[in-house]
């Protein structure tokens, strides 16, 4: 598969890419190596992964402290929060309704 660079002919390198907010979302290096990153409406990377295959996932709680990671050499480390569905509305054939857990 070819990289992002390889397929629109980049020729100068680094090549990156940063998101509206001006964060580094991909960086590819001549030798065809990648990064990408995804981050939170906070600006807390979220999601890394590299052309090696590797990668780690984040999720924060309201206060930017990390509640859960897990990577792909099979580390995870807290747990991940279980939402209820309670409270929430459903629209079906026109109609609302709000669940109620049991």
């Amino acid at each position: 598969m070819k990289t992002i660079a390889q397929q629109l002919g980049i020729k100068e390198f680094p090549f990156t890419i940063d998101d509206k907010n001006g964060k580094r979302i991909y960086i590819e290096n001549s030798y065809g190596e990648w990064i990408k990153q995804e981050f939170d409406s906070n600006g807390r990377r979220i999601y890394w992964e590299n052309s090696d295959g590797w990668w780690s996932k984040k999720e924060y709680n309201s206060n930017g402290n990390v509640i859960y990671y897990e990577n792909s050499a099979g580390e995870v480390r807290g747990k991940r929060p279980n939402p209820s569905c309670e409270g929430k509305i459903v629209e079906i054939e026109g109609k609302k309704y709000k669940l109620t857990e049991v």
